[in-house]
């Protein structure tokens, strides 16, 4: 599980790999799916099952989320407000997910995501101003069931594939527990973290992680959200930019999991 295994290594596959990694961490830490990367590289360019890509992207996820969430604390204590048990239906339903991740059918999975992505981005575009208030609203949301059942499902979600997670929790957050955007950043990671610890053990015990690999994208990830927290501490309008980043990665996942962009590239692909 440590080795570096079925690819030829060389310098610029490592520069690729890293550069890719900080990327990803970036995207990550701002509004999330980064895994769209990620999971990617570690089948293609690392050569690893699909299985063991999922359980091994679980350790960057981690480790980036963790020093995300410690960084705004330190600079930005604004960004990571929020209710801790808030964590704990997703941390329930990551338990789910990833022990029923071996069944995942791929396929039907990527069309009702990618549905979904559109919904969502409709939501955020069709009142802008609902995103961008910086007015600290009441938590009292956060305690409802439904409230609960959803970051249930989020969680449960989460244990199965982890990409997009982050779009969710951002989209739940805001629109059912009634938090600011603002808010969201860095809480978001808190629960990320939480929901992560379970996930990568079950993934772990199943043999489902390749620990050289993991770590190497974990560092890697870690500069990409120390990154992303110094850009948005030092950025006027940070909501705005994270509302832009937002939008952006929705549309991006959205063509992703609707094999879009793969249709599109199939074009400029000689057969």
């Amino acid at each position: 599980m440590w080795d570096i295994v079925n690819m030829e290594v060389n310098g610029l596959t490592i520069l690729v790999f890293l550069l890719a990694g900080i990327g990803t961490g970036i995207v990550n830490t701002l509004v999330g799916s980064g895994s769209l990367i990620t999971l990617p590289i570690f089948v293609f360019m690392c050569g690893l099952p699909a299985d063991v890509a999922n359980g091994t992207n679980r350790i960057g996820v981690l480790v980036q989320s963790t020093v995300g969430f410690f960084a705004f604390k330190r600079q930005r204590p604004e960004f990571a407000k929020g209710n801790p048990w808030l964590a704990l239906p997703c941390v329930l339903g990551a338990i789910l997910g990833a022990w029923l991740a071996t069944d995942l059918d791929a396929k039907t999975m990527n069309n009702f995501i990618g549905g979904l992505m559109v919904a969502m981005l409709g939501v955020l575009l069709i009142n802008p101003k609902r995103w961008l208030k910086e007015s600290q609203t009441s938590t009292l949301q956060d305690r409802k069931p439904l409230t609960l059942f959803i970051f249930f499902l989020i969680g449960v979600y989460a244990g199965f594939i982890q990409a997009g997670t982050g779009v969710f929790l951002i989209i739940a957050l805001v629109m059912v527990a009634k938090y600011t955007l603002r808010e969201t950043t860095g809480f978001k990671l808190l629960v990320v973290v939480l929901l992560s610890i379970p996930a990568l053990i079950i993934f772990f015990l199943s043999g489902d992680v390749h620990i050289g690999w993991g770590l190497l994208m974990a560092m890697a990830q870690s500069i990409g959200a120390l990154i992303a927290v110094r850009f948005v501490s030092k950025a006027p309008n940070a909501t705005k930019w994270i509302y832009r980043i937002l939008v952006f990665v929705i549309l991006a996942s959205a063509a992703k999991f609707l094999g879009i962009y793969d249709f599109l590239l199939s074009l400029f692909i000689v057969q």
